[in-house]
């Protein structure tokens, strides 16, 4: 058995393979200590040597989280270290849900300018005015170069409200192999100032022991990011579990459809944000993707929903927000929502083939799950 580690307040989940360390960090609503998520994100930049590279949609602290986070971004600044943030340039006008977006008021380029000299910050754009796509990362690269370099990712934005009153989750990778996916993303955002066709064939596997990882990134590979998880759907045998905001895809919502409609599993659930779905339903009514309601329907019966608070600038935003599909012993997971548009977003998202991970994935959304049908 690998170890576990475990705080107080969060649920923490330590896995180690013989050359590569794991570590998936798990929130809730109310389930851990907002100052305990800062500081753990602080802890990571702390100990950087070489270089911080942020890709990140929503970053907007108040004073008491900000200060772990942003001393450690100035400490490690003044210390030589190259930081540098790209940020999504501005959220849109139109409803959220068609842009696969976590829902966010403005404030990020405020916050970030304002971390101060010696840490560059970039605005990504999405290009077109008028349908723009979202630079939606939520990841970290630590000295990428680096033999000791890590990865942070998962669907976790930088806010209050994230580190509080949402499900999500963080999964930190130590592997210099898999930072260069990442660091070849991050140079091409920060290059163009755009979303462009960022993460085209920037995809591959890197594997430690028994521990394998896929890693690819939209929009450059969002075709095949999601026809990648409606395969791994379609040959799951053992089990499947989803825990995802949104499940939009039509190739995903079929492909789940379909295993259930000729038994192909043996144990179906999972978690969706239901208040975030339903909003998705009139979207697609009078359209050519009317169908998909039905095909909802059928996927969601076997899911628990939590009712989240509708939307608004001024609102709590306590959306159920992760990003996770578990198909036997595979996590998928990252900032990549199931849905037709994260295919055009900036996204990234890994496939980790590792049987504990799934392992305490699987408990984690069991628990979501028991937690929210109840309710």
């Amino acid at each position: 058995m690998l170890p576990k580690a475990t705080t107080h307040h969060s649920p923490l989940t330590t896995h180690h393979s013989p050359d590569m360390a794991i570590t998936a960090t798990f929130l809730e609503d109310h389930g851990q200590k907002p100052d305990e998520v800062a500081a753990l994100l602080g802890d990571f930049l702390l100990a950087a040597r070489s270089s911080l590279h942020l890709a990140i949609y929503d970053f907007r602290l108040g004073e008491t989280l900000a200060k772990p986070v942003v001393e450690a971004l100035r400490q490690r600044a003044a210390a030589g270290v190259d930081v540098r943030i790209a940020y999504d340039a501005g959220k849109p006008a139109f409803v959220f849900q068609q842009a696969s977006a976590d829902p966010a008021p403005p404030g990020t380029a405020s916050f970030v300018k304002a971390i101060g000299a010696g840490v560059a910050v970039k605005a990504i754009s999405g290009g077109d005015p008028h349908m723009p796509k979202l630079m939606h990362h939520k990841y970290v690269i630590r000295d990428g170069r680096a033999p000791a370099g890590a990865v942070w990712t998962g669907s976790t934005n930088f806010t209050d409200d994230t580190w509080t009153y949402q499900e999500n989750n963080i999964i930190r990778l130590e592997s210099r192999e898999l930072c260069a996916y990442y660091e070849n993303d991050f140079e091409e955002l920060w290059s163009r100032g755009d979303i462009g066709t960022s993460g085209k064939h920037d995809t591959g596997t890197v594997c430690a022991g028994p521990t394998e990882i896929r890693v690819s990134f939209a929009p450059g590979e969002g075709r095949a990011i999601d026809h990648e998880i409606a395969h791994y759907i379609a040959t799951a045998r053992r089990r499947l579990k989803v825990c995802s905001m949104l499940i939009n895809s039509g190739a995903i919502l079929g492909a789940l459809g379909d295993a259930l409609q000729h038994g192909r599993v043996a144990e179906y659930g999972g978690i969706y944000d239901r208040t975030q779905m339903e909003s998705v339903f009139g979207q697609w009514q009078g359209t050519p993707a009317e169908w998909k309601i039905q095909a909802f329907h059928q996927v969601a019966a076997g899911l628990a929903g939590k009712r989240s608070t509708p939307y608004a600038p001024g609102s709590r935003h306590d959306f159920m927000h992760n990003k996770v599909l578990i198909a036997d012993d595979r996590v998928i997971t990252g900032s990549y929502n199931l849905s037709n548009s994260a295919i055009v977003n900036a996204e990234n998202v890994v496939m980790v083939r590792d049987a504990e991970l799934a392992e305490q994935y699987g408990t984690y959304i069991d628990r979501l799950v028991n937690r929210y049908r109840a309710a």
